[in-house]
């Protein structure tokens, strides 16, 4: 499961605006989700989307800059405005409508980054539903011969069955939600035997599968299963991004040459501490400090 020492990581995806029923907006996107908080922990990832030529476009390059995160994948679209979705919350579970045409499903293959001394490549499913951005993922992975960290997000109508089975057959590493699992495998008539199923097929090194409060199962290129839940159950706000969060501490595991079971453990610690609060991330340094100092990252 190791990775090159000092090597970083490449994030390839949507950025957008979550919009909530309260009226507050928070920036989101899965890969952009991921990108925030694995520059917080102070590993440099190179974040690869496109925003538009507007207010929000603006914000959003402000934000990251502020953050510190390197701007040379950000590309800017004179036609398609800055992407954003509708949330809707019931007892906390989030539900999204999606809007079409934003400018993250058009991000360009001629404005690609230089990409070196880079690690692994993560991007979702949710990126390749416009020809052009799916496109440019396949120059990325070709031109980098990463291994791929898959985020598979199932969200409706935009997606279709044989493109997420092309781009799991892909994948050195997969992560999803059982709901996910259980859409895509039909197979197997329990969650283990839909998982060892997708691993044998995908021959995956890690297939991680998140079950919210029930914490989370992985099996390995091995046959080893591993098993994390929650230590606590504290307030939720809303679980906005908490599979996002998990991503995050995972890669930060490869990336540092974690065992998995210390990885599992922190990435389901960190989950617990997002969804504690609205949006899926944090615009606050202090959010994160205890976690980089536990885990020695700085």
């Amino acid at each position: 499961m190791s990775i090159v020492p000092g090597s970083r990581p490449v994030i390839y995806g949507e950025v957008l605006f979550d919009c909530f029923p309260d009226g507050k907006t928070v920036l989101g996107g899965a890969p952009f989700n991921v990108a925030w908080n694995l520059q917080a922990f102070g590993l440099q990832p190179l974040f690869i989307s496109r925003v538009g030529d507007d207010t929000l476009g603006e914000q959003i390059r402000a934000a990251m800059q502020a953050w510190g995160m390197d701007l040379a994948g950000l590309q800017t679209d004179a036609e398609h405005p800055t992407g954003t979705v509708q949330i809707r919350l019931e007892d906390g579970e989030p539900s999204f409508h999606i809007l079409p045409e934003q400018a993250y499903d058009y991000i360009d293959s001629r404005l690609l980054p230089v990409v070196d001394e880079a690690s692994l490549l993560y991007h979702g499913s949710l990126i390749q539903r416009m020809p052009v951005s799916a496109q440019t993922l396949q120059s990325l992975r070709t031109q980098t011969a990463l291994p791929v960290f898959l985020d598979v997000n199932l969200r409706a109508p935009w997606w279709d069955r044989q493109s997420v089975h092309a781009s799991m057959e892909k994948a050195r590493w997969i992560k999803l939600n059982e709901d996910e699992l259980n859409t895509l495998m039909r197979a197997g008539r329990t969650l283990h035997q839909r998982a060892q199923e997708l691993q044998r097929k995908t021959r995956a090194e890690l297939v991680i599968v998140t079950r919210g409060e029930r914490g989370t199962l992985v099996y390995t290129a091995e046959g080893r299963t591993e098993e994390v839940v929650p230590a606590r159950t504290g307030t939720v706000v809303d679980t906005v991004g908490a599979g996002d969060a998990f991503a995050s501490v995972m890669i930060a595991g490869l990336l540092q040459n974690w065992p998995l079971p210390l990885s599992l453990s922190r990435a389901q610690t960190f989950a617990s501490a997002i969804v504690g609060q609205r949006g899926a991330t944090s615009m606050e340094k202090g959010f994160y400090r205890p976690f980089i100092e536990d885990w020695s990252l700085v």
